[in-house]
Parts: structure tokens; sequence; C-alpha cells
């Protein structure tokens, strides 16, 4: 079906008129010569230069024709098909990750580099993220607070520019872990049963915050909310000094995993991390509900290269022909 995306443009239509009676007329520096005869050399010759007569409408004609078109190519002609069922499958996945100090500890490596525990965090979900087709995901980053960094979106690529951007102490030093997981709820509670998922990165104990993670624990459950533990940091004996893996509560990240039928992970590695990335590729999409969608082709280049061309030719025909063409149209 064809139709006009801004058809409203075509209320400018008599603009040229509305200047034309409204502007006064140009005034060429030259004197005027009255001529009281004019009417009657016009009646001799046959022609007549009043505005409304018929030599000066065909004269105005391609100009006419050459705003019309300019106006139908900014009311955004469109061929319209008939709407096509478009289905949404995934899940909607809010990411959690810790940016408190422990944070910034050297202890992990990618390649045959040392990197912080964040840096690693940021690559491999990058990637992670970057995967999600057709899921919603969102960011939410903690440290001695919680904040809603990313809402659900299906632009993943504007959610991993801001986890690259996620800076050690943005939210403070401590780890809320319980903030963070009921921010999580709050947000999925509203999203269809089955499709509520939180990935939460921590590499320490809950030591801030208000709710506590037994209380968001049971929270989570009651919304059906599943929640996957990651529990980041190498070793205590790998580290040489600085905060340690053994800070790290487990059992309290783990019985978070359970109680919400989610599941914990252990990442000591670059492997590992990448490893329960696979995992949870795997998770069972949910399909959503259906949307539909109508394919749209844009037709503006039409009528915006009519009217270029047309401009094209006018230019052409006011310019003087060389002194050669000029001879050869005397020739007989």
């Amino acid at each position: 079906m064809f139709e006009f995306a801004w058809p409203w443009l075509w209320l400018l239509a008599p603009l040229p008129w509305l200047l034309r009676q409204l502007l006064p007329a140009a005034d060429s520096g030259q004197a005027a010569l009255r001529v009281d005869f004019l009417g009657e050399l016009q009646h001799l010759g046959g022609r007549s230069t009043r505005p409304g007569s018929l030599t000066g409408v065909r004269r105005l004609l391609p100009f006419l024709l050459g705003w019309l078109l300019i106006l139908a190519a900014a009311a955004r002609p469109q061929w319209v098909g008939p709407p096509q069922p478009l289905d949404v499958s995934g899940r909607d996945l809010l990411l959690a990750v810790d940016v408190s100090g422990s944070m910034d500890t050297p202890d992990m490596q990618l390649g045959d580099e040392n990197v912080s525990r964040l840096t690693l965090v940021k690559q491999l979900l990058g990637r992670f993220i970057d995967s999600r087709q057709g899921d919603r995901v969102g960011l939410i980053l903690f440290g001695s607070q919680a904040y809603l960094q990313a809402p659900l979106t299906a632009d993943r690529r504007t959610v991993h520019a801001l986890l690259e951007e996620a800076q050690i102490g943005l939210a403070g030093r401590n780890t809320a872990v319980g903030d963070a997981v009921g921010l999580a709820v709050k947000h999925l509670r509203k999203r269809p049963d089955n499709s509520r998922t939180l990935i939460l990165v921590t590499d320490g104990a809950s030591n801030g915050g208000v709710v506590t993670p037994e209380v968001a624990a049971t929270l989570a459950a009651s919304e059906r909310v599943r929640v996957y533990t990651l529990g980041i940091g190498a070793e205590p004996d790998t580290l040489a000094g600085g905060p340690s893996s053994s800070d790290l509560d487990e059992p309290m990240l783990r019985h978070l995993a359970e109680l919400t039928n989610g599941a914990y992970f252990r990442v000591r590695s670059s492997a590992e991390l990448a490893a329960v990335s696979r995992q949870l590729d795997r998770l069972e999409p949910i399909r959503q509900q259906p949307d539909q969608a109508r394919p749209t082709k844009e037709l503006y280049p039409w009528p915006l290269a009519l009217a270029l061309l047309l401009g094209l030719a006018l230019t052409l025909a006011r310019l003087p022909l060389p002194d050669h063409w000029r001879r050869l149209g005397r020739r007989p």
C-alpha cells in the first residue's frame, strides 16, 4: 500500500504563491519606462504578459512541478507491505556486576597478561552480551549501593558499551549484594514469569547496603526470578597480598542460587568464565508475546531525483549558447 509518512507537509504547497502575494516585487535597480500604448502593442503582437495569461502559466509550470516534487520527497512516500508476525524469542537478562574496590585486584589471567577481575569480567561478559540474539539485556552496577545502568533493552551494543565504561568505586567501595538482587527483582517482576533471569557477578561477601542477601533471595524466589551467581577471584595462594578469594562468601551465593532455582559458578580463570558463558548460552529460550511488523520501502529518492534533474534542465536552458552553436542554428 502506498502512503506518505508525513502527509502534513503538503500543507506547504501554496507557500510560493503566498510569498509572491505578501512580499514586495524585486527592484531591478533601473529606471522604469512607462508606455501608455503597451496594451495595443500586445494586441498587435498577439502576445500577453499578464500574470494570469496562458503564456505566463506555461512559463511557471516547470517551477510548479519542481516544487511539488520536492514536497513529495519531503513527505516521505513509502510502500508499506502487509503486517508480518514477528516472534520474539529469548529471555529478560539482567547482569549485576560488582564494581567494589576488591574487583581491582590483578589476579586474573587474560592470555599471557595479568589483569584485574573487573577487566576480565568486562572482556568475557561483553562477548556474552553480544551473543544474546533475541534477548533483552540490562545492566546493574553495584558497590556500596546498586544502580540500574541500563534497563532491559534489545540494544545489546549500548549495554556492552556501558559495561566497558564501568569503573572501580563508581558505586562505592563495599559490596551490597542484597541491594543488587532487590533492584533486579524490582525491574524483572513485570516481565513474563519464565523469562526473569539475573546473573550476579561478585568477588566478595555482602558488607553493605540495606537489604540482606537472605531477604533478597526470598524476594527473588517469590517473584520467580532465577539468579545465577558467579564468584570470581583466584585462589588465595596465587595472590601476592591484597584482597583474596577467601573473602568470597560462597555459601551465601550458593544459597541465593539454589533458593531461586538458579546455579552457582566458581570462576578462577578466564577459561572457567568462558565455560560459564557457554553454560548460560544453553538456557532454554522462552517465547514471548508475538509482535507484528510491516515491511516498509522508502520511495523518496525517486521524486527527489526528478526534482534535481528538472532543476538541472532549467539551469542549462538559461545558459547562453556558445557562438559556434549559434552559427549552426542560423544555417538553413
